[in-house]
């Protein structure tokens, strides 16, 4: 079941809104400003989020296709034993599991099994044969959606939205950040603005959003505003590099008069793929972030490195 989380913040008024866990519902951006705008309340979640949308005309749908779920199910053979069941990163006495290894075997070879394994599984649930390496893809690397915007107007106003598709094959109920005023997103009319992608469960700890627009208001610029909610981030791990690799955290942030900056965690999810930021002040352009660690976030759960000879073979993977 697809489940869907947003907010929204205006600077002029200084009203919120943000929905949480919606199913049904495509456009939950536009659910959390009616939240805002028509009720007196600031978060709806779950079903009450869902009906009160239907009440201000927006339609249901169902969200998940057919090809969607039939990945889901391939995905979940594939983690039967590995998931988020059980102990966080968080836990003390949580271990990255070791990569099970035949010895007899390189493991660029027990990867083109497993790949293959996996395609002829897709093939078992009927996924048609053109989409089968994309359906592994996916499973291997499962989707992000999550997007953040900040907004400075010519008069001064500010607005800041979070929405996000969710964690892809989470445990449903969860609701990361994204939704959450002070963690996903926060704006203050007075200061500056702020929002989040990433390890949404490490964001909420540390309030990022919020902690950034008061590192501002204390005269911090905006980049090391944002440098120090990511080592507060670290500093929950005591800066232990060997789990801060399976999460990873981008701060968007705009202050009143322009100034702005993008940071993260790591450099990016791969040398291909570096964390970047959208800028439009009256010139589009991406730029890259600043990142607190060198090198690149690695996925959890957790799983061992592909060998890079295989994901550049396209006849596996496409």
């Amino acid at each position: 079941m697809v489940e869907l989380d947003a907010c929204c913040m205006h600077g002029p008024t200084r009203r919120a809104g943000s929905v949480g866990g919606v199913r049904n519902i495509k456009n939950v951006s536009k659910v959390s400003k009616a939240v805002m705008e028509h009720t007196g309340h600031v978060m709806l979640v779950g079903e009450g989020a869902e009906r009160f949308a239907v009440a201000m005309g927006f339609p249901r749908e169902n969200l998940l296709t057919e090809h969607s779920r039939k990945i889901w199910l391939l995905w979940k053979e594939y983690h039967s034993t590995d998931d988020w069941w059980g102990p966080g990163i968080a836990d003390p006495g949580w271990q990255a599991p070791d990569a099970k290894r035949d010895e007899n075997k390189p493991q660029s070879e027990l990867w083109r099994e497993r790949v293959m394994q996996l395609a002829e599984r897709a093939g078992g649930l009927g996924i048609e044969p053109e989409s089968r390496m994309a359906a592994v893809h996916r499973v291997l690397f499962p989707p992000t959606g999550t997007i953040h915007c900040s907004a400075l107007s010519e008069k001064g106003e500010m607005s800041g939205i979070t929405t996000t598709s969710g964690l892809a094959f989470k445990l449903p109920g969860r609701c990361g950040d994204s939704p959450i005023i002070g963690a996903g997103c926060y704006t203050d009319q007075d200061v500056g603005s702020a929002g989040a992608t990433g390890s949404g469960e490490e964001n909420i700890k540390v309030a990022g959003a919020h902690t950034i627009v008061e590192n501002m208001r204390h005269g911090m610029s905006p980049q090391d505003a944002g440098m120090d909610a990511l080592k507060r981030i670290a500093r929950n791990y005591n800066n232990d590099v060997n789990k801060l690799r399976f999460m990873d955290m981008t701060y968007y942030i705009l202050r009143k008069d322009g100034a702005y900056a993008g940071v993260s965690l790591w450099e990016g999810y791969s040398e291909n793929n570096p964390h970047r930021i959208a800028i439009h002040d009256g010139n589009k352009r991406a730029a890259k972030t600043t990142a607190l660690f060198k090198g690149y976030s690695q996925e959890f759960p957790p799983f061992p490195k592909i060998p890079p000879e295989l994901l550049k073979d396209s006849e596996y993977l496409k």
